[in-house]
């Protein structure tokens, strides 16, 4: 009985070092490649993880210049991250504190400024709604500045859904200063539209509708 087991493992272990023989390169090759993504993706996982870090305490750099109304400070920690972290969260959150900071500050060159951080946040944000946001903070600052047809190309530029009747009604406020008067009435009737019935946004422009002459339909139901 012990030697037809002994004659059987024999024929097993033979046949193992055959199967072997033909195929272990090739098992050996995707093991090797296997494992050498493996590190390469926890390689990958520990860089973004270090990169985070890195860009947060560099964020919290900006928000103390704000806090202490350091204008120079909080652009040049928003040039490094732009350097260094351009592709993390934290860089377009910085570019828009920068950029609330130099209007608020009241300074000569603040539009320039800020124009320049929104602008970077508006064509480099990962985030949609990030990009959004800079493009309509943007896009007013040109219309204050005469910039009409930068406005324009500028809200053209955002696509996400949500901010749609945020952007009809920037432009009703562009076609207005061009006295582009039925363009304006027309984005501003969309941008009713799209607003919640109740939200304080939607009754400012029911104001500008009614500044030129036109009164918005009534909500489905209402009378």
């Amino acid at each position: 009985m012990a030697t037809n087991l002994n004659l059987e493992e024999q024929d097993q272990l033979d046949a193992l070092k055959h199967f072997w023989g033909q195929f272990g390169g090739a098992i050996s090759a995707v093991l090797l490649l296997v494992l050498v993504s493996l590190a390469g993706w926890n390689g990958y996982r520990f860089w973004q993880g270090r990169q985070a870090a890195q860009a947060s305490a560099m964020f919290d750099e900006v928000e103390r210049a704000v806090a202490t109304s350091e204008l120079d400070l909080a652009q040049r920690a928003f040039n490094d991250m732009k350097e260094r972290f351009a592709s993390t969260s934290y860089a377009p959150q910085a570019g828009l504190l920068v950029a609330k900071m130099a209007i608020d500050s009241g300074k000569e060159d603040a539009a320039a400024t800020a124009s320049a951080a929104l602008q970077w946040v508006a064509d480099n944000a990962s985030d949609e709604g990030m990009r959004a946001v800079a493009a309509l903070r943007l896009s007013a600052l040109m219309i204050d500045a005469k910039q009409y047809e930068q406005a324009h190309k500028t809200l053209q530029s955002v696509h996400a859904e949500a901010f749609s009747a945020l952007v009809q009604d920037r432009l009703g406020d562009l076609y207005v200063q061009q006295s582009k008067t039925e363009d304006a009435k027309a984005a501003y009737l969309k941008a009713f539209a799209g607003m919640d019935a109740g939200s304080e946004y939607r009754r400012l422009i029911k104001i500008k509708l009614n500044a030129l002459g036109v009164e918005p339909p009534a909500p489905a139901g209402a009378g």
